[in-house]
């Protein structure tokens, strides 16, 4: 059973990986991002998408940093 359920995943993931795969080939036409003081940087879209995503998991993290690194406190009533 487990060895079907194994299958039916890598099947699911290639599935979904070809399917990304192939928006970003359609995708890959050149965007241009302008920014302050008239700099501009020209990129496929996909590479634009691929680093907004980088950059928002990477603010995602460091603002969850904070409760995974804070130390573990007893209740009050448990210290001795």
């Amino acid at each position: 059973m487990t060895t079907l359920l194994k299958l039916l995943v890598w099947l699911l993931r290639i599935v979904v990986f070809v399917g990304l795969f192939g928006l970003a080939i359609k995708n890959s036409g050149p965007m241009e991002l302008r920014f302050f003081m008239d700099y501009a940087w020209t990129a496929p879209v996909s590479v634009v998408i691929l680093a907004v995503f980088a950059i928002g998991a990477a603010v995602g993290l460091t603002a969850a940093l904070g409760v995974f690194l804070r130390p573990d406190r007893k209740p009050e009533h448990e210290q001795h």
